[in-house]
Formats: C-alpha cells, structure tokens, sequence
C-alpha cells in the first residue's frame, strides 16, 4: 500500500508535502500510513486570501443565506459518511467512535444551519438584546449589534476527533461571515483533509471561505490582526505558548482556549448499589473510559463517590471493564481500539505512572493485556485502567494530571461538601456530572460547583433514556471551561457564533436605530400602509408600514359579557368595592384580554389573504387599566420581516393599544405568517 500524501489546501490549490514532512503512522499497526507538512506553505498568501477574497464574499450573504450553505455542506458529507469511516479506522477509532466523531460533526453543521434559519436575521447585522432608553421622550437610544470579523479564524484542532472537532469550530465561523484556516492535528489530519476535499469539491462554498494546513503553521500566528481569531484545541502546555506570544498579546488577538480537564463525576449518596441511579454511574463512567479509547476531552478521570459506595463501584465497574474487548476496531467484536500513535501511547503510561504514586492501580495491567485482530505490541493499544486514591484530600497528581486515554481513578467523599470539594480541585473542568434522584443534591452541586466546571450534566433514572451522556458536547449548549480548562467557550447556538462576531453599542435616533438594525423601533418614521396591510404579501410589506385603527368604546355590558362567556370573574372585573381595595385599580376595570380581543376586532382584515396564521404574541405588557366608558384604539406596524421557507414569511408586528387619552394602555408583538405572494 502505498503512503498517504496528505496534502494543504492553500489560496485556492492543494499543495503536496514536501521533504520536511512529518510521518504519520496508522495507530492499529504502527506502520507508517503516510506523511503530512510543507514548511514553503505561503502563508502570507493564504491570511490574504481569506481576507480579501473570502471574507468579502462571505459577508455580502445574510445569515440566512449562510445557513442554507451549512445545509448543503452537512448534506454533502453525509453523502460521503462511508469514506470517512473507512479512513478514521487508521485512527484507532470503531465505529461506535466514528459516530461520535464524523456524524456529531455533520449533526453539528445541520443544528447550525437550523438555529441560522431560526434564530438569526435574513440580514448582515445581528440585533443583541432590546432597545435601550437613553432619552426621556425616546428621541435618543441605545441598542447592541453584531458584525462580522473583517479578518479570519485560525482553527487548530486535537487528534481525537479529526472531523467534528473542524466542524464544531467551522458552523459558527461561517455562519458569522467569517473565512476559516484549519489547521488539524497531524497525527489524524488525513481524515480532515478528506472532509475538507468532499466541502470544496462540493462547490458550495465562496472560494477563500475554507483552507487547510496539513502541517505546521509556520509563523501564521505572527502575522494575525485585531480582525482575526484563533480558536485552539489541545494541550494546555501548547495553548499557554501560543497565547503568551507577544504579537497575540500586543495586538489583543482573540484566543479561545479549549485544552486540559481534570472532568469528575459524582455519585450521590442517595445512588446507592441496586438503584438505577447506581446502575447508571457505572454505564457512564464505562462510556467514558472506553469510547474513544479514553481519548476525549470530556471523558471521566475522576469518579467521587461516597465512602460507603466506593468498593461497590469498583466491583462493578471491574466487572463491566473486563468484558471490553480491545484491538483492532474493524474486527468483530472489538469495542475498544487504540490510542492514536505510539507516541500517545508513551505519554498515556507516562501520565498513569504519575497518577500511581498517589493512588493503587485495581484494574489494568498495560503489561498483560489481549488484543483481538491486532498487535498489541506494534500498535497503540493500552487496557482500560481503573485507580483508587484512599487519600484524595492529601493527594495532588490525580487532580492535576490527565492521562488522555482510557484512565480513571476512584476517590471516596465524606458528605456532598466534600464531594464538591474534590470536584472543584481539578481547578478548572469543561463537565461534571451528577448521578441522583435527589432535586437538593443536584441544587447544592450547582451552587456549589458551577463556577469550576462548564457543564454540569444531571442524570438520574427519569432522563437516562433519552440523555445525551456526560462526555457530550452539544451543539445548543456551551462547550469549555474555566482554569484548567483553558477559559473559553464554543458552542452553546448563537453564542458561538457571536464569538466570530463583534459587538457594538450604537445610539442615535429611532429612525437612524431602524435603519441599522432592521427592525422598526418605536418612534422611528411611520410609513403609511397603501391599503390593509394583511391584503398585502410579505415581500410587499414594508418596515415601518402603519395603520391606525378608529376607536371602540368598552361598556360595562362588555365587560360582563366577557366574564359571563370565558368563565373569568375575578373580582376585579365584577366587584366594584373589592377592585377599589386594590391599589391598582381605580374600580372595575376591563380584561386584558378582553382589550386584546376587542384590538384584534380593530385591526383584522376578515377576507382571505396573504396572512395564513397568527403564531404567537411576544412581550404583553399592561400599563393602564381600561374602565367601562373608556375606549382603545391600535396603532399596528410591521416590525420585522423573517423568511422561513419557499413560500411563506414571518412578520413580528408592534401593536400598541391606547385610549381616549392617548395614554398607553397595552403593547405587544403580534407574529403571522404571510405568503410571499397574494
């Protein structure tokens, strides 16, 4: 067979390695697999690309157009699931890996595209937060925006996962408008330069938008701006180097660390051996010592349980341990391939060495271990090995030191205070978890242990069915952690993507705030509405468009309608005496929702139309009560428009409801969803 020529993708051409480059073995076998690096990339050339050719051209789309290039980037890799699985196997990973790994990343791009389509404007300004009064009559306000870095994201990533760990990173990149470098690690960047050839062949993607650097960076990061970001996954040793360098420092780079973590697991007290919540702690800690061969940044190195518990635990975590197959992740049966190299292999044991002069290795014995369809000798493979610290109060290594790899190790708690305690010295974690049926427990932990860790992942019998397993990392929920950890954040929706973005405070007037964001703020211009605005397609409505409706007057017999019709007869709509008491209310006073009602009575176009439905009704606030002899008439103006999909919109309309007065009675948002054609 001959040997993979791993190559870059830079300024819009792959570029084969050349003589400095790097072997890359093949982790079941030891052999060589193939070679990656070119140390005459231009790097220079490949900064420019991306700023000048595809930032441009990732900016002039919307979110929404991006969105819909995430869809079509997640389908296309989808299309091509089986070559990535043929090739991860090299990596040491099975199957059950690949799905973590090469499906997780796909899954991730799709949930991006999604929350793009559904939680982001059709725009290039992204609107953070309300509106903000700056003036006592609201001439002068105040609103936050996002915009896309000019510059571009320098993603390096782990070996662990050659595919989701790019895509994790390249959904929010993108989808903020801004051009990606992706600079894997070596040892598995044969799989990433696949997915990343499958993208670009797709045809789907501006050019300039996506590069590669199979290799060293050279001096890339020397050459960044205040508009580019380097968002990094590995170790902490490597993490502190780069974003110590001077020229990071000096021109204040964005760095997002993602490194070290010590993650604990705890089994509360309540979880005692024979309950489900018991059952489930091992099944968990299991999991996270075997998938991946323990090579996951979220995985367990820490199980906190209580003293009572602690030989129970390691009984039947021993007797789930010796039923893991290891070897080869293509032959049957085999439920736990190798570390990714020899290499890692050596550090793995290094690390459990130093975590053995604190703790008493019970389980795995890396010098007498079967392998099935493999050398165990000649490729990387190392058993699961399980510790015990009898001491973790006076014990420091076991809270500072990560084997990467399958490696745990059991500690024993005195009462939940002590639990957190420990949890909380690994100084730093991406995820703890939580094993109890016990709401306070759960309480205490959180109050207790939240500031360490990044997530904090609760299970118990109600959730084990459909929960998501502590070591994974979702694409709607933050991903990283304080410390240790390394101090950043991924993920978590649109807050990642917000990590690509800046964010500015703008003021000025309504009609200057409208403009810039897209969407009508009260007392901006009026635009008066040529005819209903609900006889009026979506594409026809314009921002701003208004309509002012004649006044209704509300009666005591409307009033007592509506009680008698709904079955609402609080007493502040039907005893005169009663709603005095009340210092709210001058007397009885009309529903709120009667108000509503009668406002929709006001404003409806009864004829069928464009507007298909009313969805919802956002942000209601009652500001005055409304007495019979009164009477309310709407102002309705089109706030914002969203396009959802081929053949409808959603319009958010600002309906204010006022009285004879002029005085504000009620406000809201109305959603409908409009045709884009009449």
């Amino acid at each position: 067979m001959s040997l993979l020529e791993v190559k870059s993708y830079a300024a819009g051409k792959w570029v084969a390695p050349d003589a400095t480059a790097r072997s890359i073995e093949n982790a079941v076998t030891g052999e060589a697999l193939g070679r990656a690096g070119n140390d005459a990339l231009d790097v220079q050339a490949m900064l420019d690309y991306a700023r000048d050719t595809g930032g441009p051209a990732l900016r002039a789309l919307t979110f929404h157009d991006r969105a819909r290039m995430l869809k079509a980037l997640a389908a296309a890799l989808g299309k091509h699931k089986q070559a990535l699985y043929d090739l991860s196997f090299a990596t040491g990973a099975t199957q059950a890996d690949h799905m973590i790994d090469i499906d997780g990343g796909i899954g991730t791009m799709f949930v991006y595209a999604s929350k793009g389509r559904r939680e982001m404007p059709d725009a290039h300004i992204y609107v953070d937060g309300e509106v903000e009064q700056l003036s006592r009559d609201g001439s002068f306000l105040g609103q936050h925006i996002a915009t896309s870095l000019q510059g571009v994201a320098v993603h390096i990533n782990a070996f662990n996962f050659p595919v989701w760990g790019m895509l994790e990173k390249l959904a929010p990149t993108l989808l903020a408008g801004v051009p990606a470098i992706v600079k894997p690690a070596t040892a598995t960047c044969y799989v990433t330069e696949l997915a990343v050839k499958i993208m670009i062949d797709s045809g789907i993607l501006p050019a300039g938008a996506l590069q590669l650097v199979s290799g060293g960076l050279g001096d890339m990061l020397d050459r960044l701006t205040c508009q580019d970001i380097v968002s990094f996954t590995g170790s902490a040793q490597t993490a502190f180097k780069l974003r110590s360098a001077p020229h990071i420092i000096r021109n204040s780079i964005r760095f997002v660390a993602e490194q070290d973590s010590l993650n604990a697991t705890i089994l509360g007290h309540d979880a005692v051996a024979g309950t489900p919540e018991f059952d489930l702690f091992v099944k968990e800690v299991h999991r996270e010592m075997t998938t991946k061969a323990g090579q996951k940044c979220t995985a367990i190195r820490r199980i906190i349980a209580p003293h009572a518990q602690v030989d129970a635990v390691i009984e039947a975590l021993s007797a789930r341990l010796v039923k893991t197959v290891i070897g080869n992740p293509q032959a049957e049966g085999v439920r736990m391939g190798a570390l990714v190299s020899n290499s890692q292999k050596s550090d793995v044991l290094e690390k459990a060495a130093i975590i053995a002069t604190e703790a008493e290795r019970v389980f795995g014995d890396p010098d007498n271990f079967e392998t099935q369809g493999a050398d165990g000798g000649k490729g990387a493979f190392v058993p699961p090995m399980l510790f015990h610290c009898a001491n973790p109060d006076a014990a420091t290594r076991i809270h500072d030191t990560e084997a990467f790899g399958p490696v745990s190790t059991v500690m024993g708690y005195r009462d939940l205070d002590h639990a957190i305690s420990l949890a909380n010295r690994g100084e730093g974690s991406l995820v703890a978890s939580v094993i109890t049926h016990d709401p306070k427990i759960a309480q205490e932990v959180a109050s207790g242990a939240g500031a360490f860790h990044g997530r904090l992942y609760f299970n118990n019998r109600d959730s084990m069915k459909e929960s998501t397993g502590h070591g994974s990392p979702l694409p709607h929920m933050v991903h990283g952690g304080p410390g240790r950890a390394g101090g950043g954040e991924e993920l978590g929706g649109v807050r990642g993507v917000m990590h690509y973005m800046q964010r500015t405070a703008i003021q000025g007037s309504p009609d200057i705030l409208t403009q810039i964001s897209g969407k009508w703020v009260p007392g901006a211009t009026e635009k008066p509405a040529p005819a209903h605005p609900f006889t009026r397609n979506f594409h026809e409505l314009d921002i701003g468009e208004t309509i002012h409706t004649d006044p209704r007057d509300i009666t005591l017999a409307d009033i007592e309608h509506f009680a008698e019709f709904t079955g609402d007869t609080f007493y502040a709509h039907m005893d005169e005496d009663a709603a005095k008491r009340n210092p709210f209310f001058p007397g009885r006073v009309a529903h709120g929702y009667l108000l509503l009602s009668f406002a929709a009575g006001l404003f409806v176009e009864p004829n069928e139309g464009p507007v298909l439905a009313n969805t919802g009704l956002d942000s209601l606030r009652f500001m005055k009560p409304v007495e019979a002899g009164d009477s309310i008439k709407v102002r309705l103006t089109v706030k914002h428009k969203t396009p959802r999909n081929d053949d409808y919109g959603e319009v958010r309309w600002h309906a204010t409801l006022t009285n004879q007065n002029d005085e504000l009675v009620a406000e809201y948002e109305l959603l409908t969803m409009n045709a884009y054609e009449t």
